[in-house]
């Protein structure tokens, strides 16, 4: 008899130490490591649960941007996702009111000698599609009112403001943007920049708005509210055929307008220039004179499937897939070592010239606030202490903290390489939900449906406006991947889980 109640209360107390270390200690592996225990079918055992999907559409996509991310322009069009046209626009201002061209009174002292060339450069950040077809694009003038006065207005991907007066038109060929170009007499050189030579009327336009001189806009540079009512804003375009998207960070420093201007010096006359950029700071002091901005991203895709067996998945704004497990429902309690979501890239020969995206993310589905999301528990970083119930928003935050982020080693979600059977090069994603899954087994946690998606960012709107950055940047990568009902293993969508008995 004593050994019966001994033998219960050890088997007690160490049920009450797993439920205590479930959703901490429990996983001292990491994602790939191979320190996983051998499974021998004795000790420990591997099970694959079968996964329910389909396919998600983000209709409208409500993603904003910050002036420090990356914006895109151009357009492709691509044989499996369809097309993409993309176009920027953003105002480009003086750093100071009210504003003259060289220095003080040189138009009214004669020492102006006039115009040279307005020049828009942007810094470029990379791009997405076909490298072998350089983008033709056009620069126009924007005519929307509208968007003059929008600083404080957050716009989404799919707000577009009307446009008018043609100003200049480039291309860029992402083979030759290492390549170093020389400007300005060869005085002056610039690496990773693209250079667009603008009308020039328009330009006599901006050079005659001096807020000293005497011109057809009179002291359009005399104040912030002037300057914004005459000029609303410039546009950049995709024209023709392409099939190629262009990144460019509308905040770095090599983004302005140039204004080359001729200046006297004794005698000589000298070329210099002077510069706008966006102006970044829309809650600074009464000097801050901030931009208005928004990036177009519209998406003409094919009809999708209906994502049992094939899952498309696009970056913002895109596309996402439902999923569902009911088997975890069903499993008596055991210790976790792994439990691992399977993406499988399904192969494309020749391999597209549009690229995976860098990252995939995965969170819950919260079907009492339908249809609102949340992020997983525990696995986004097992040393960060969040709550994605948001139940204390004064001392948790529901996701974590910027200073510690998520852990992609320990829950993966990047992308992966390796060989398929066929011999072709495979990309796929692993999650590590192993913390979330026993808690689900241990102590009962309700079994959420899941979204699988690619964002550049995301947000959770019940919690607030803030948008979490992710690791892809806007409309950059696509993939196709396996549903739950893919009779092919090496794509089919899973859950595997590694366990011993209790």
């Amino acid at each position: 008899m004593p050994s019966r109640i001994l033998t219960l209360v050890i088997t007690g107390l160490l049920f009450f130490s797993l439920i205590n270390f479930s959703c901490s200690k429990f996983d001292t592996t990491n994602l790939g490591s191979d320190l996983l225990p051998a499974v021998d079918n004795i000790n420990t055992f591997a099970d694959t649960l079968s996964v329910i999907t389909s396919q998600g559409i983000y209709n409208p996509d409500t993603t904003v941007l910050n002036r420090t991310d990356d914006f895109v322009f151009g357009s492709i069009n691509d044989p499996v996702f369809g097309q993409t046209t993309a176009g920027i626009y953003f105002q480009l201002k003086p750093s100071f009111f009210p504003y003259y061209i060289g220095a003080a009174n040189d138009t009214l002292n004669g020492y102006g000698a006039g115009l040279d060339s307005v020049v828009l450069c942007l810094k470029y950040r990379g791009f997405f599609g076909d490298s072998t077809m350089p983008l033709q694009f056009q620069v126009n003038a924007v005519s929307d009112n509208n968007f003059r006065d929008s600083v404080y207005n957050k716009r989404t991907v799919n707000y577009r403001p009307n446009i008018g007066q043609l100003l200049g038109t480039g291309s860029v060929d992402p083979r030759r943007m290492a390549d170093t170009i020389y400007y300005a007499n060869g005085k002056n050189t610039s690496v990773g920049q693209i250079r667009i030579k603008l009308s020039q009327n328009w330009g006599q336009l901006l050079y005659t708005s001096d807020s000293l001189a005497i011109g057809p806009f009179f002291h359009a540079f005399a104040s912030d509210s002037a300057y914004r009512y005459r000029f609303n804003g410039l546009a950049v375009t995709a024209t023709g055929i392409n099939n190629t998207l262009v990144y460019t960070k509308l905040a770095d420093t090599s983004t302005r307008l140039e204004i080359h201007y001729r200046r006297r010096n004794l005698g000589r006359v000298d070329t210099l220039f002077t510069s706008l950029s966006l102006n970044s700071d829309p809650f600074g002091s009464p000097t801050n004179y901030s931009s208005g901005i928004a990036n177009y991203v519209q998406r003409n895709r094919p009809a999708l499937p209906s994502g049992s067996q094939e899952i498309f998945l696009q970056t913002t704004p895109g596309t996402y897939a439902n999923l569902s497990i009911p088997g975890l429902s069903g499993l008596n309690n055991r210790f976790i070592h792994r439990a691992e979501l399977i993406v499988q890239q399904i192969t494309e020969i020749p391999e597209s010239v549009f690229r995976t995206p860098n990252f995939l993310y995965l969170d819950l589905r919260d079907s009492t606030v339908a249809p609102l999301w949340k992020p997983i528990y525990h696995d986004l970083n097992p040393a960060a202490n969040y709550d994605p119930d948001y139940q204390n928003p004064l001392s948790i935050p529901y996701f974590p903290s910027l200073n510690i982020g998520v852990d992609y080693n320990y829950f993966g979600g990047y992308r992966r390489d390796r060989t398929d059977p066929s011999g072709n090069i495979q990309h796929y994603y692993n999650f590590n939900i192993s913390r979330y899954v026993q808690d689900i087994v241990t102590t009962h946690r309700r079994n959420y449906d899941l979204r699988l998606m690619s964002p550049s960012k995301f947000n959770y709107p019940q919690y607030g406006p803030i948008y979490e950055a992710f690791g892809n940047s806007i409309a950059f990568g696509r993939v196709k991947v396996g549903g739950g009902s893919n009779p092919n293993p090496n794509y089919r969508l899973m859950l595997r889980i590694v366990y011993s008995k209790l």
